[in-house]
């Protein structure tokens, strides 16, 4: 950990407007290859709780970003956690450059996912659900297959469970990281994106808010992924969207899709989703790829679908 890190280590980041979630608390836990990894933990605010909500965020993000998302699930009976995976957030970069955003497998994040959750302190409440977004929702859906973690529903918002990559770059990526070239950047940075150019959501303030925190703590930031990234994501993909594997996965799911995506690809969405033995999955139009941080229309739309959601599955 960097001395700028350890500075961190009792905080969170805060700007203005961003409160953290009543009674959250930051805990730190080892991951694989003795990583220092970070986590949030915040209680429900009922007396009784209605379970723990596990936020599983997605490749840039970091847990300061989903203090909205974690009020809002504080504000339906839930405790919750959310995760800065490993390579992202405040917690241990992978390479030198701690720019990269860099994985050498997904196993890795896997890990944290299950060695978090662990590491909380006390009993989390049951039952547990998941929220996962893009990268992350990768991440649980492989930790779910894989029997890593144990809930007792899964919602998914843009999961990244298919990337519109063509046979000539996927065997770019493998010769790349057959000449030990995968903590290369595959695309080199380029300017600062602007609201204007952004794919990622119509809210200004709710965009503005990802620039506002790294400004605050610069060592928040990540670039562009590399070719061990790329090349991970292809092998777990591949590894969890077998038709058997998903048939055996026993919780309810949730899948919100964006209509108006650009960064995963949401054909993959339905040829996931018809080999869930129980799911519901909806499209909400008009919606770019963060749909947690989109207009309050947009969002309105999710949280109403998770809340139904909840209800049938008798959470």
């Amino acid at each position: 950990m960097s001395e700028t890190q350890a500075s961190r280590r009792d905080t969170f980041v805060t700007v203005e407007n961003n409160p953290a979630p009543e009674g959250a608390e930051l805990v730190w836990f080892e991951g694989m290859a003795g990583r220092s990894l970070r986590a949030c933990l915040a209680p429900s605010t009922r007396d009784r709780a209605r379970g723990t909500a596990i936020v599983c965020p997605g490749r840039t993000e970091f847990i300061e970003k989903y203090f909205e998302t974690a009020r809002d699930l504080q504000a339906r009976g839930f405790a919750v956690v959310i995760l800065d995976w490993p390579g992202q957030g405040l917690s241990d970069r992978l390479l030198e450059d701690p720019k990269k955003g860099h994985i050498d497998r997904f196993e890795t994040f896997m890990s944290a996912l299950s060695k978090g959750l662990d590491a909380m302190p006390g009993d989390l409440p049951r039952p547990y659900v998941s929220l996962a977004h893009s990268m992350g929702g990768a991440i649980a859906l492989a930790a779910i297959v894989k029997k890593l973690v144990r809930v007792d529903a899964a919602a998914f918002t843009a999961p990244m469970w298919g990337r519109p990559v063509n046979l000539a770059v996927r065997y770019l990526i493998w010769a790349m990281r057959a000449v030990g070239r995968d903590g290369d950047y595959a695309r080199q940075p380029g300017p600062p994106e602007t609201f204007e150019s952004n794919i990622v959501t119509h809210d200004r303030k709710r965009w503005q808010l990802q620039r506002d925190l790294i400004a605050a703590a610069p060592e928040l930031e990540v670039g562009p992924m590399t070719w061990g990234w790329l090349g991970a994501s292809l092998d777990i993909l591949n590894e969890t969207r077998k038709p058997a594997l998903l048939r055996g996965i026993e919780c309810p799911v949730f899948v919100a899709s964006a209509g108006e995506e650009a960064l995963v690809d949401n054909k993959a969405h339905g040829r996931v989703v018809r080999h869930l033995p129980d799911c519901t999955h909806i499209t909400i139009e008009g919606a770019r790829h963060e749909i947690l941080m989109e207009e309050d229309a947009m969002r309105d739309q999710f949280w109403a679908g998770f809340d139904a959601f909840l209800t049938r599955s008798g959470l």
